[in-house]
């Protein structure tokens, strides 16, 4: 739970940069929006081993309706 938590501050971390490029055409702020997601695609990654780790210790977890 600590990286989605980790996930959700970067979210909100990148936000104001990200209202100044779309809104104001700030292309800094664009560069840090694109370093932004390329760090959430890398926190996303580790989630999703994460839970695929924990959902094979757990003997299959969850699967079917």
């Amino acid at each position: 739970m600590k990286r989605f938590e980790e996930l959700k501050a970067l979210i909100a971390s990148i936000e104001p940069d990200a209202e100044k490029f779309y809104n104001k055409g700030n292309s800094a702020a664009g560069t840090r929006v694109r370093k932004g997601m390329q760090d959430l695609k890398n926190i996303a990654q580790a989630i999703r081993a994460e839970v695929q780790e924990l959902k094979n210790k757990e003997g299959g977890g969850g699967g079917g309706n």
